[in-house]
């Protein structure tokens, strides 16, 4: 049983972790002409606001994006009147750091597929104002980080944000784009549009943070519901250290999540004839190439990395819609990295 501060901190804890889930479900249910990018950024910046002892936000604008060379993020928001905002809140403890990571969120705040349209029955375009979920689960993380201030780490919450609509202007299949590093990928469908924006997340916060340590969260695909069903998120990683942290963090967190395959031989799907790669495989282990699409733009012999597909637990019509799902299991994880 606890006592006195024990029981203080406790509560405080608990507390924290409980406004960062309401952050998420809040985000996550809110209509899409509502929760466009610049709210999120609006969102971030609240958070920012109300810790700014230990919380600092950038907002990058679509020019300073296109300064960093990021083509696969911009290439999605091409199409949409709504304005790409890359979102960078950074939490900084006071005393030493010990380790330095990022958390990559997937903010795709509504996506009709783009020229691959969503359409027909079990397309679930009506739903795609929850494309965002792991940027919900970011910012849900950075405001229960922003209220435990764990010791010991600096954790970046990093996000691509836009919409992937259909214009005159936008991604065709067929286009080839070049990340910030120079990787080429050609497009062959316009409806994985999140691996894109996560891509040039992911080197933002290896190259721009130095991060050590990186986990993404993101609804990523249909084929992951189809495996683990609406109640259980889908993990990756080529480390196994890594893979057992996030783990026991969504453990301690009351989140499933079950680890699914790297398997490299699936990689062969997403070669291309003019350019580095594509960016789908073939329709079968979906998930698996999606994982493998990002890992390509992770320097895994130098940066521990974790990727969570959460397409089916961020959403459940039984528990009121939005579940908050990923808020708690991030925080759980960055809190961890400084002990």
């Amino acid at each position: 049983m606890f006592g006195g501060e024990g029981a203080g901190a406790a509560i405080a804890r608990g507390k924290a972790l409980a406004l960062g889930t309401l952050v998420t479900r809040y985000l996550v249910e809110a209509p899409p002409n509502v929760c466009t990018p610049t709210h999120l950024a609006e969102a971030a910046a609240k958070i920012a606001a109300e810790a700014p002892d230990v919380m600092k936000l950038e907002v990058l604008e679509k020019a300073e994006c296109e300064a960093l060379g990021m083509g696969l993020y911009l290439g999605v928001a091409e199409a949409a009147d709504e304005p790409p905002k890359f979102i960078h809140l950074t939490y900084t403890p006071g005393g030493e750091v010990k380790k330095n990571v990022a958390i990559v969120g997937k903010g795709l705040t509504f996506d009709s597929g783009g020229y691959n349209l969503k359409a027909g029955a079990g397309s679930m375009i009506e739903m795609m104002k929850f494309d965002m979920g792991g940027s919900g689960a970011t910012l849900g993380a950075a405001k229960a980080i922003s209220l435990m201030k764990p010791e010991g780490v600096q954790v970046h919450f990093i996000i691509a944000s836009c919409e992937n609509m259909v214009d005159g202007r936008g991604l065709r299949p067929g286009d080839v784009l070049v990340a910030s590093n120079g990787k080429t990928v050609e497009i062959n469908n316009t409806d994985a549009e999140g691996r894109l924006t996560l891509a040039d997340a992911l080197l933002y916060a290896q190259k721009q943070c130095g991060a050590e340590a990186i986990v993404d969260i993101a609804t990523l695909t249909g084929a992951c519901m189809v495996a683990l069903g609406d109640g259980v998120g889908g993990l990756w990683a080529p480390s196994d250290d890594m893979a057992a942290g996030v783990g026991a963090a969504a453990k301690e967190a009351g989140e499933k999540l079950w680890r699914m395959p790297l398997e490299e031989s699936y990689g062969e799907q997403l070669k291309s004839g003019i350019a580095d790669m594509r960016n789908t495989g073939a329709r079968l282990g979906g998930a698996i190439t999606a994982a493998l699409f990002l890992k390509e733009f992770v320097d895994t012999g130098k940066v521990q990395w974790c990727h969570l597909d959460i397409a089916g637990p961020v959403w459940q019509e039984k528990q009121g819609g939005a579940t908050g799902f990923g808020a708690q299991t991030l925080a759980e994880w960055a809190a961890a990295q400084g002990r």
